[in-house]
């Protein structure tokens, strides 16, 4: 019998994490452990770089919520904001004009055997004919590569929870797994975005993983660390481990580069002393 909690809700973060690590799995969400070391060095740069992340996908939100670009660009504050926004502002008028319905924020969730998936994501998009786009915003210094991006989580988690628990946007009718289309926009390579279908085929494949993997946890009493102790110099639990004390060097960091929005939960109202 495992240890994972009855009311435990999945997310692609703790896919993810369980798929890196299962140890760091087990800290995380079983024990409740919460960041107990840095992640990377330099450690200035590294708190600045995760809060600049954050700060943006709240500037997005509300832009999206209808607030004057006039007024938000007056809260990018920091030169890596205020590309960012300006590249966001162009992307957004010439991207998302068109489209029927932006919802910013929205939250999904459906059940995954004895448990829930939920996930939230930066913008739900309703285009003319019917589709359904996802949107998710990336400010990593370096893109991504697709193959890497394709890999992950959130692009099965997002997708597939889409067609699951959309219903509500699409007049009580489930969207097909073709009318969906995930879409990374990079801050740092605004013209570089990374386009992922979605296909029934994919969603089936989907559907067998997700509670393969979630059976598997639930029936875990061991949660090893990793063999890829590459990835020990970025994991704040590693002298949990015995795996060093010493992070990682920002400039070595591979792949995504994001706020987690657990460290860095902005109240927007608190930053914004303007009126809206």
């Amino acid at each position: 019998m495992g240890s994972l909690p009855e009311n435990f809700r999945f997310s692609q973060s703790s896919l993810q994490d369980y798929d890196d690590c299962p140890r760091r799995f087990r800290l995380r969400y079983l024990e409740g452990i919460e960041y107990p070391a840095m992640q990377a060095e330099p450690a200035l740069e590294n708190e600045r770089l995760q809060w600049e992340g954050s700060y943006f996908h709240r500037l997005a939100q509300q832009y999206l919520l209808g607030v004057s670009a006039e007024k938000i660009e007056r809260l990018a504050n920091t030169p890596n904001i205020r590309i960012w926004w300006q590249n966001f502002l162009s992307f957004a008028r010439a991207d998302l004009a068109d489209l029927r319905l932006c919802l910013p924020e929205v939250s999904l969730s459906a059940p995954l055997g004895r448990y829930r998936l939920v996930a939230k994501y930066d913008l739900l998009a309703l285009t003319s004919d019917g589709r359904l786009i996802i949107y998710d915003w990336k400010t990593s210094r370096r893109r991504p590569k697709n193959e890497w991006l394709a890999s992950r989580w959130q692009t099965r988690v997002y997708r597939f929870l889409a067609v699951r628990a959309a219903a509500h946007l699409n007049a009580g009718k489930p969207f097909e797994a073709e009318q969906i289309e995930m879409v990374y926009w990079m801050a740092n390579a605004p013209d570089e975005p990374a386009r992922f279908p979605y296909s029934p085929a994919q969603a089936r494949r989907d559907a067998d993983v997700l509670q393969a993997r979630v059976a598997e946890i639930a029936g875990a009493v061991d949660f090893p660390p990793t063999e890829d102790e590459r990835l020990c110099s970025f994991c704040t639990y590693r002298s949990y481990c015995d795996r060093g004390r010493l992070a990682g060097n920002l400039d070595d960091l591979d792949g995504e580069y994001e706020a987690d929005e657990a460290m860095f939960d902005l109240n927007f109202e608190q930053i914004a002393e303007i009126a809206f």
